[in-house]
């Protein structure tokens, strides 16, 4: 059994702090990087690049729709050819940042509001991944199981790849509960590394009616805005090693 795990990372802008980079980057065997248009900033992403380089971690881009003030966490109704040229603008920007850490973009994972949006939004899936595809049709494109980008990617002849969420509720639907909701973030570290280990051995997970929801993810996700993410980050890595799990990039 294998499964990549990885954290939202490079999410500080400027003066301002956001997460524990360093070590969670200690735990995780790929970083997904903010590229400037949620969070993050040029000398941000090029010093998450090159920690990330300098420990072996994986580099994904983390596009999200235009929105510094919102964290990426709402809705825009921008047309399809104005999302494209934006996730595209971003990839560039944070390629940029890897080839001088000596590393390089190697996958894709939507941000926030934008992930949520393309998980039915057929439009913005395909503007996406008309994206990716454009800047580097090697690259795998991470999702929820059944969401509009997955299929896109498909289509478009790039890897989609399943990922799950170890901190986060879901509908009996297999989508995430939004964060709007009570309880749409699970804070209870047993309980995060319990269904952790689930998705890796089962590939399913108990959703908020109590139902039974198929995953079979590639990749497990812990946020890095979540407090003591580090700790938490590292209590699932040491319970999925103890059950037999083999933790690794899923991307080269």
């Amino acid at each position: 059994m294998n499964i990549d795990l990885h954290a939202d990372l490079g999410e500080s802008f400027g003066a301002w702090t956001m997460g524990a980079d360093a070590d969670l980057l200690d735990v995780v065997t790929s970083a997904n990087v903010a590229c400037g248009f949620h969070a993050g900033d040029p000398l941000t992403m090029r010093r998450t690049a090159a920690a990330a380089a300098a420990r072996g971690v994986t580099v994904g881009a983390h596009p999200a729709y235009r929105d510094l003030a919102g964290f990426g966490r709402r809705f825009l109704d921008v047309a399809p050819d104005e999302l494209a040229a934006d996730v595209l603008y971003q990839l560039g920007a944070l390629e940029a940042a890897c080839r001088a850490a000596g590393t390089r973009v190697a996958y894709v994972k939507p941000h926030g509001a934008l992930y949520n949006a393309i998980v039915h939004h057929e439009a913005q899936a395909r503007a996406v991944v008309e994206a990716v595809a454009a800047f580097d049709p090697t690259l795998p494109v991470l999702g929820l199981p059944g969401s509009a980008v997955l299929r896109e990617a498909e289509r478009a002849g790039l890897r989609p790849v399943i990922e799950a969420f170890a901190d986060r509720a879901y509908t009996p639907a297999g989508t995430l509960v939004s964060r709007r909701e009570p309880g749409a973030v699970v804070h209870d570290e047993a309980e995060v590394v319990a269904r952790a280990v689930r998705f890796a051995t089962e590939g399913t997970v108990v959703a908020q009616d109590g139902s039974v929801v198929r995953v079979d993810p590639a990749s497990l996700c812990v946020h890095g805005d979540t407090p003591g993410a580090a700790r938490l980050a590292a209590a699932v890595r040491d319970a999925l090693a103890a059950a037999g799990v083999t933790v690794a990039p899923f991307a080269p």
